[in-house]
């Protein structure tokens, strides 16, 4: 009996031995409560919800086609800069990146800039000369970049201390040098790129350079999530993630209504403002203004609007009042109408230098019909028409962009209402601005009148587009105005690409524009001589400068508003989720 009971003893412990080798699950258990479990929980990362009405590429900053809320977001996150604007607007060395950026030459005029040996890509690679190299030269060769006139005086770009030396040489004195350099890009990954610089960041970002990196960038759900840069070197960003969440003005502000989302900052309408009014005291409101101002371009280039008459006499059909009403629709742009051509409405020192009578003011009917009868035409049957042929205009917009689509609608409506044939061309805005803009011009001896090679492409006659301003009114005034590299061709009869979008080039104006960025002239008399030559010539009609809302709710600390035309992204490293 007692051999039986060891041989069941035995059997019995090999059961349980081969029960334990296979994939039979144990028996159930009851739960432990959470509070005596032995296992840590994974943590909640602490995130920031941002609503945006948009979150489509492309996002070069650099690119006027790529302007937006998002974009400007996305590289104040993302990538480094040398220097940036304060909350009083004033530039400071961002020390993050940099040791030092000062003038050691005057002549030629030499600027020095010497970066951290520890400042790199998310990939590893440093950040060095190369990555100044490749956007010195992009910025001065590519069309429809933002404020291309400082780095067109760039002659050279020299490398040393392994890179993180960089020495750029210029042809004439800059006192606007501190502007230059913002928002470099990984040259590395870049410069060979399918695509190159026009193809530049037009999804996403091959690497990254500030707090932030981009997990995921999700179109279709309207998402664009952002977490710590673990490679960044500098300090660490305090929430673990930052999200960019698209919404409808309702959506949004009933997101904030329910917390899930912390702020908003997007263009809204009077309905908008209405609606974020009934949230409270609790929701602070203010009012973002971005560096572009909503114009119509009636560009000097083709057949018809070289002609100065024409040009006027078509201005005068305008209804200005009328385009600014439809591009507003009772946002915040209401009370930045920009009435100068140059700074824009929400500087401190900005002035109307508009006329105060007659176009582009308002719209002039007689005015037009003399004008165009003096240049030839006459109304036959409701048309203008001159030798038989109808005047025509080519509208261009941005793709389905806003508010440039509904102001290019409502200008439509008023030229054909006035007698003017219209057709509209609305390409992707990457196209439209270096492609349409930038179609060569051949600038000739008569005050700079223009004709352009439209052979094989639709000319743009009248562009309703962003144009770029900034708290440097001289670097403004000559990359919005200035003849550029076709000022050195304007004696001559080949084609050059325009300097600008307007295709403007006044080489009795140059002189002036040229003395006031190179510090030779103070900026306000240049400004006194130029605006009211640039509103006789009726080549840039702006409207108002745009401007996003931003509301503020109790679920996040530390976002301000931010430096003026740049907005609150750039203080992202230390927000926190907490009372506001």
């Amino acid at each position: 009996m007692q051999a039986r009971g060891s041989g069941v003893t035995l059997a019995l412990l090999l059961v349980a031995a081969l029960s334990a080798c296979t994939n039979t699950p144990p028996p159930p258990t009851s739960p432990t409560p959470v509070a005596q479990s032995s296992t840590p929980q994974a943590e909640t990362p602490s995130q920031i919800v941002v609503g945006v009405d948009a979150v489509a590429g492309g996002y070069n900053p650099h690119q006027l086609a790529d302007a937006s809320t998002v974009t400007s977001a996305l590289s104040q996150l993302l990538l480094p800069s040398v220097f940036r604007a304060t909350e009083d607007g004033t530039r400071e060395l961002d020390q993050n990146l940099m040791v030092s950026a000062e003038v050691t030459d005057q002549q030629p005029f030499t600027v020095t800039y010497d970066i951290q040996q520890n400042a790199s890509w998310s990939d590893g690679a440093p950040i060095a000369a190369e990555d100044f190299d490749y956007l010195a030269d992009a910025m001065s060769a590519r069309p429809g970049v933002v404020a291309p006139a400082g780095y067109r005086l760039i002659n050279d770009v020299a490398s040393a201390e392994g890179g993180k030396q960089v020495k750029v040489t210029f042809s004439k004195p800059y006192p606007g040098w501190r502007t230059l350099f913002d928002d470099l890009l990984p040259a590395h990954l870049l410069k060979d790129a399918p695509g190159g610089w026009q193809g530049a960041l037009a999804d996403s970002f091959p690497a990254y350079g500030g707090p932030f990196a981009i997990k995921t960038l999700d179109l279709a759900r309207g998402e664009i999530v952002l977490e710590r840069n673990e490679r960044y070197w500098a300090k660490p960003a305090a929430v673990d993630q930052v999200v960019l969440r698209r919404g409808d003005q309702p959506g949004m502000v009933g997101a904030l209504r329910s917390g899930t989302t912390q702020f908003v900052l997007a263009r809204t309408d009077a309905t908008g403002l209405q609606l974020l009014g009934e949230l409270g005291p609790e929701v602070k409101l203010h009012t973002i203004a971005r560096p572009q101002v909503a114009s119509v371009l009636l560009r000097p280039a083709g057949s018809v609007l070289a002609d100065d008459q024409v040009r006027a006499g078509v201005a005068a059909l305008i209804d200005r009042d009328a385009l600014i009403a439809e591009g507003v629709n009772g946002g915040p742009s209401a009370t930045l109408r920009a009435d100068a051509q140059v700074r824009p409405p929400s500087v401190p020192d900005y002035q109307a230098t508009i006329p105060s009578a007659g176009p582009p003011a308002a719209s002039d009917p007689a005015k037009a019909e003399q004008l165009l009868t003096a240049a030839g035409y006459s109304r036959q049957a409701g048309t203008w028409r001159r030798d038989g042929t109808a005047l025509s205009v080519v509208i261009g917009v941005p793709g389905e962009k806003e508010p440039y689509a509904s102001i290019a609608e409502e200008l439509r409506r008023q030229l054909i209402a006035a007698g003017v044939e219209v057709r509209t061309v609305a390409p992707p805005p990457r196209e439209l601005f270096s492609g349409l803009l930038a179609m060569p011009v051949t600038f000739g001896e008569d005050e700079g009148r223009n004709t352009q090679d439209t052979t094989g492409a639709v000319g743009v006659d009248i562009a309703v587009v962003p144009q770029a301003v900034s708290g440097d009114p001289a670097s403004t005034l000559a990359s919005t105005f200035g003849c550029g590299a076709a000022g050195k061709d304007a004696e001559r009869s080949a084609p050059t690409v325009p300097a600008n979008p307007a295709a403007f080039c006044d080489p009795s104006l140059q002189p002036t524009i040229e003395s006031a960025l190179t510090g030779a002239r103070p900026v306000p008399d240049a400004l006194a001589e130029v605006e009211p030559e640039l509103w006789r010539q009726h080549v840039v009609l702006p409207l108002f400068q745009l401007a996003d809302t931003l509301a503020l709710g109790t679920g996040v600390s530390g976002v301000t508003p931010g430096p003026p035309l740049v907005g609150p992204f750039g203080s992202a490293v230390d927000w926190t989720r907490g009372a506001g």
